[in-house]
């Protein structure tokens, strides 16, 4: 039951936990709650915090290099060669109607344009919210405990891009990258998994079977990478995918090899 002090008085109520059971385990501590109401309806938003333990990384057994981008949200290389694609296209088109949209009730300026563009920009939150939480669901699930997720450092991709042709600048600039690995990097953490970040520089230009860097080896209107000098072809977000979970066996070779001197 819950407590709840009105201006009627104290009353109690009934709640619901369906779907979140595994918060009411016991490991989990409650911080302030929050009563929120919407279409009609009450809901307690409570938030939730658990100690977890660091990942050991000498127990890493998968790496996964994830390149991000627009075409494909998301693609995944791991240790046994295989590659997952996130399809982007359904995102890239809905993003633009919702680009249109917002610029015609920009124009109108009305009081009614301006109170349906804050529900509009509140509704695509949560839409792309919910995406970045069922991708990185999906791969945290994919390949469970003692992984390193190895994604590409995007903290300056909203500079780097300013570049970018105006009619292209809001669909390359404004996706939540950022939310994509604070939601990896905590849903790999509580599955015993580890996510690092590295230089994104080259990583698309560099070809993973003989190690050749030219920016000539990208097409980037087809997405086709082919080496200048060995003729590799493959998809271009895959070979960023391979490149980073190059990186990631790299790094848990250095680190295991220091831990090893340590000892």
């Amino acid at each position: 039951m819950l407590s709840i002090n009105t201006l009627e008085g104290r009353i109690k109520v009934s709640f619901a936990i369906k779907g979140m059971e595994q918060y009411f385990d016991g490991s989990w501590s409650f911080g302030i709650a929050k009563l929120v109401t919407k279409y009609g309806k009450y809901f307690l938003h409570i938030p939730m915090t658990k100690e977890i333990v660091t990942p050991d990384i000498n127990l890493v057994n998968k790496v996964v290099g994830i390149d991000l981008g627009i075409n494909f949200l998301a693609t995944a290389y791991d240790s046994k060669g295989k590659t997952i694609f996130f399809n982007g296209r359904t995102v890239k088109h809905k993003r633009a109607h919702y680009e249109q949209l917002r610029k015609k009730l920009q124009q109108k300026g009305t009081r009614s344009a301006r109170k349906r563009l804050r529900s509009m920009g509140s509704r695509e939150n949560r839409w792309v919210c919910d995406l970045n939480h069922k991708i990185t669901k999906a791969l945290v699930n994919q390949y469970g405990p003692n992984t390193l997720f190895v994604i590409e450092d995007l903290t300056g991709m909203r500079s780097a891009a300013e570049k970018v042709h105006l009619n292209n600048r809001y669909t390359s600039v404004s996706w939540a990258f950022y939310q994509f690995r604070s939601f990896l990097e905590y849903k790999a953490a509580m599955s015993g998994s580890s996510v690092i970040a590295v230089d994104p520089k080259y990583t698309s230009q560099t070809c993973p079977k003989c190690g050749h860097t030219e920016k000539a080896n990208r097409d980037k209107k087809k997405h086709i990478f082919k080496c200048k000098t060995c003729s590799y072809t493959s998809n271009d977000d895959r070979i960023g995918a391979m490149n980073l979970w190059t990186t990631g066996i790299e790094y848990v070779s250095k680190v295991t090899l220091q831990a090893s001197f340590t000892a």
